[in-house]
């Protein structure tokens, strides 16, 4: 009876053993995929800052260049409607990223 009631002791522990490892597997996995989210959110983000700063640049010297008022009013007004659409297709790119970075950690592992 006392071996009976070991052997049982041995299966149960064993039991939680493997599964104690399979939730610790789960974890490592949603904690890589966490970090690869937010890698591809911090590379986009870099990638969009660089863009400003280029288009601003451009513009910087754009208006250098400018030969009158209505030729600076006329850049000014390009300048604004190129980054307000530049800004809203990278506001789309960031959500779609986000949301895929969450809806990929929240997905269970096998």
């Amino acid at each position: 009876m006392a071996e009976a009631s070991f052997e049982q002791a041995r299966q149960t522990f064993e039991k939680f053993a493997a599964s104690a490892q399979a939730v610790a597997g789960s974890l490592e996995e949603r904690n890589a995929t966490i970090r690869a989210g937010a890698r591809d959110v911090s590379q986009i983000t870099i990638v969009n800052a660089e863009r400003n700063v280029r288009a601003s640049l451009d513009y910087a010297q754009s208006l250098l260049k400018a030969k009158d008022l209505a030729e600076v009013l006329r850049l000014q007004g390009e300048y604004v409607q190129t980054q307000m659409r530049s800004l809203a297709e990278q506001a789309a790119e960031m959500g779609q990223l986000v949301g895929k970075a969450a809806l990929d950690a929240a997905k269970p592992k096998h």
